[in-house]
């Protein structure tokens, strides 16, 4: 197969689809791979990198795409790349369509086969090509919110971890799954006052036996969430439901009765953000004041640690890029249920539920034995 990664457009993404030990992995396989010049470049990896790991270097993002049969990438593709997609190609990257009508209306019309690395599963139900990033985005909520605590930034002027004689912050945590989890390390290796709520039982268990005494464990209600909060100097959104919007756990009313200087890290922004005053920024401009209330609501957190996270996410991804490029990505999809997961847009038809129910679009029920054999 002949397989495509063009740079990343989106501002200050520096992450790249496929690294050069991935490039040569898909070579040894008998695969053509065609990068854009300059593609691995924010993870210091150079033309000539990949040039020796058996890559063809081309000099626009226009002919990666004229020339591949599957496109790799990280962030979900800007306008200007969806217009590039032609029926039949293959799509593997991030999608986060929930919250974005213009891009799924584009990859309806492309015809194109689009499968998304936030849906894919493993045989225990987990998101494994997810997790690398939570991971990343996890452990770097925390460096987040301790700077946006800062009294330069609009913060309340706390130290996480205090010092002898002064109180520690105190950090709310929603969520305990891998982003929560990722984040509650990084907190309480700061010595912070930790609290993490979860409507699961089973997590929150298994988070009391780890730590202990160390943190607060308690169960997800509205009326929890409102008192930890309005308790809390900094607060971590880490909720997920996979390839849907993420629910409103804190309203605007919320928001402005907290103190002033609260700092909110909002992780799945990705997903449209569990604050209802959450919008998408960036690393260029990463934080805005509502009602004195610090947001960092950066919608491609681990890209500012690129090399990091370009080498955690093809560790996950490469089984599947190779599969896909063994069988054909028809017969990929057939043979593995859990890469079928991750199939959200099919030749103009959207494959996923709860992105047909977001956007108001029918939902194709496709099966993946109703997948035509007539492509690559």
């Amino acid at each position: 197969m002949r397989i495509g990664v063009p740079k990343e457009i989106k501002v200050h993404e520096y992450r790249v689809g496929l690294i050069p030990a991935a490039v040569r992995e898909l070579t040894a396989a008998g695969h053509q791979l065609v990068l854009e010049t300059g593609a691995g470049l924010g993870c210091d990896f150079d033309d000539q990198m990949y040039e020796r790991s058996g890559a063809t270097i081309l000099s626009s993002a226009e002919e990666v795409f004229a020339e591949a049969e599957m496109i790799v990438k990280v962030k979900e593709p800007q306008a200007v790349e969806r217009k590039r997609l032609r029926p039949d190609q293959t799509l593997f990257t991030y999608l986060h369509l929930a919250p974005d009508l213009p891009q799924t209306q584009d990859l309806i019309e492309s015809q194109a086969i689009c499968i998304a690395y936030e849906t894919v599963t493993d045989r225990n139900g987990r998101l494994p090509l997810l997790a690398p990033m939570s991971e990343v985005a996890g452990r770097m909520s925390i460096q987040a919110g301790a700077m946006c605590l800062e009294k330069s930034r609009g913060g309340s002027g706390v130290l996480l971890g205090g010092v002898p004689g002064v109180e520690s912050a105190n950090v709310l945590i929603i969520g305990g799954g891998v982003v929560g989890s990722n984040a509650l390390k990084m907190a309480v290796g700061m010595e912070a006052n930790v609290t993490v709520i979860d409507n699961s039982l089973d997590t929150l268990r298994h988070l009391d036996e780890v730590y202990g005494n160390r943190i607060q464990t308690i169960y997800s209600t509205r009326d929890a969430i409102e008192r930890c909060a309005l308790d809390a100097d900094l607060i971590i959104g880490a909720v997920l439901i996979p390839g849907a919007a993420a629910p409103k756990l804190i309203g605007a009313d919320l928001i402005k009765a907290m103190r002033p200087g609260t700092a909110v890290v909002d992780v799945a922004i990705d997903q449209g953000g569990c604050f209802e005053t959450s919008r998408p920024t960036t690393h260029a401009d990463p934080i805005y004041l509502v009602d004195g209330v610090v947001h960092y609501c950066v919608a491609n957190m681990p890209g500012a640690v690129a090399k990091t996270s370009a080498m955690a996410l093809n560790h996950a991804t490469l089984p599947f890029v190779l599969e896909i490029a063994n069988l054909g990505t028809i017969k990929a999809l057939q043979h593995n249920p859990h890469l079928f997961q991750g199939l959200n847009v099919w030749r103009g038809m959207v494959t996923n539920e709860h992105i047909a129910q977001q956007h108001g679009f029918p939902f194709a029920p496709v099966e993946s034995s109703q997948l035509s054999l007539n492509t690559h």
